[in-house]
């Protein structure tokens, strides 16, 4: 009977093990169960999320590619407009130099000042050096034709360069301070039509009468992006071009205006500070060729004030006036080359 009992007790005991066991093992495999259901939810959730967050990323490369395409035609308009036939006509280089003149205007006085050079050419009696060779040379028709092209297209066009050229680095030094304008009136709600009429009042010429002539433009009809082609018409400048292409694809493709305008504002800046530290390193070589170009001007007014007779015969004889003619094209050249090779572009 105690044997019996015994092996009782231990059947009991091994069955009360085994159920304990068997428990144990039940429990962790249904935490396991509840990690993986768990586990497939999470995962379920973050495609959810990946799938909320590629929206927007496709959105943004769909509106990157629209800048693009936007940026290449804005290229090409601007390619266009570079074109001699468009950009450097008469009628455009009066508007950049700010000149309230008909383009007729500008060749008939063109015309009288080439027709003033020959006459005075002419009038001189100059018939020419002696014959070299048995070949006798005929220089005044030469010099008065070169006269007639210098006094009605060299020196008409480059005074009106000259005049633009001023006009436009006047404005460039006013053009970042409009834009900060721009920044500021839009952080704090204005539009930005009503941005442009603020600086059209507040700035002095020349950027005030520019924008006084876009926002006419922009009141009567004309579209915005028209009316900016216009304004880089009449100011060919790549910091307008800059200007042009932002408020452009901010029109069509939206954007934070107040922070690109703002970078460009600092851009602009920053072009000018290249420019004014370019113009310093350049300043020897500008220097040494004004020294080089006045050069013969000084050795013949030293030669005049000693032998006034020998320095003479330039201006009264033939042979004086052909050399004269022919010193004269070659300073001319000699003055382009060095001012290539000091002139950079940014």
């Amino acid at each position: 009977m105690g044997m019996a009992n015994d092996l009782v007790f231990f059947a009991v005991a091994g069955l009360i093990f085994l159920v304990i066991a068997g428990l144990g093992l039940a429990i962790p495999a249904g935490s396991s169960g509840d990690r993986a259901v768990r586990r497939l939810k999470t995962l379920d959730a973050g495609r959810a999320t990946s799938r909320v967050r590629k929206l927007p990323k496709d959105d943004g490369a769909a509106r990157r590619k629209k800048t693009q395409l936007m940026l290449n035609k804005l290229r090409e308009q601007g390619k266009a407009r570079r074109h001699p036939g468009i950009a450097n006509n008469v009628e455009a280089k009066l508007m950049q130099a700010g000149l309230d003149m008909a383009p007729r205007t500008f060749w008939l006085i063109s015309i009288t000042l080439g027709l003033v050079s020959a006459f005075g050419i002419w009038s001189s009696g100059a018939e020419g050096p002696p014959p070299v060779m048995g070949i006798e040379i005929k220089s005044q028709p030469a010099m008065i034709l070169a006269a007639l092209i210098g006094g009605g297209l060299g020196l008409p066009h480059w005074v009106l360069g000259l005049l633009a050229k001023r006009r436009n680095k006047k404005l460039m030094s006013q053009f970042a301070d409009g834009i900060d304008i721009i920044v500021r009136g839009v952080k704090s709600g204005l539009p930005l039509t009503e941005c442009l009429r603020i600086i059209a009042r507040e700035s002095p010429a020349p950027l005030g009468p520019e924008f006084v002539q876009l926002t006419d433009n922009i009141q009567m009809g004309t579209a915005l992006d028209r009316a900016l082609q216009q304004f880089y018409k009449r100011v060919p400048l790549p910091e307008v071009n800059f200007f042009v292409i932002v408020l452009s694809i901010q029109a069509k493709s939206g954007g934070n205006l107040s922070e690109a305008l703002g970078n460009l504002s600092a851009v602009i800046r920053s072009r000018k500070m290249m420019r004014e530290k370019i113009k310093a390193l350049s300043s020897e070589a500008k220097a040494s060729s004004m020294i080089i170009g006045a050069l013969p001007f000084a050795v013949a007014f030293m030669v005049y004030l000693t032998t006034p007779d020998y320095i003479m015969d330039l201006f009264i004889t033939p042979t004086g006036h052909m050399i004269l003619f022919m010193a004269t094209c070659l300073m001319a050249i000699g003055i382009a080359v060095m001012r290539k090779m000091i002139s950079f572009d940014i």
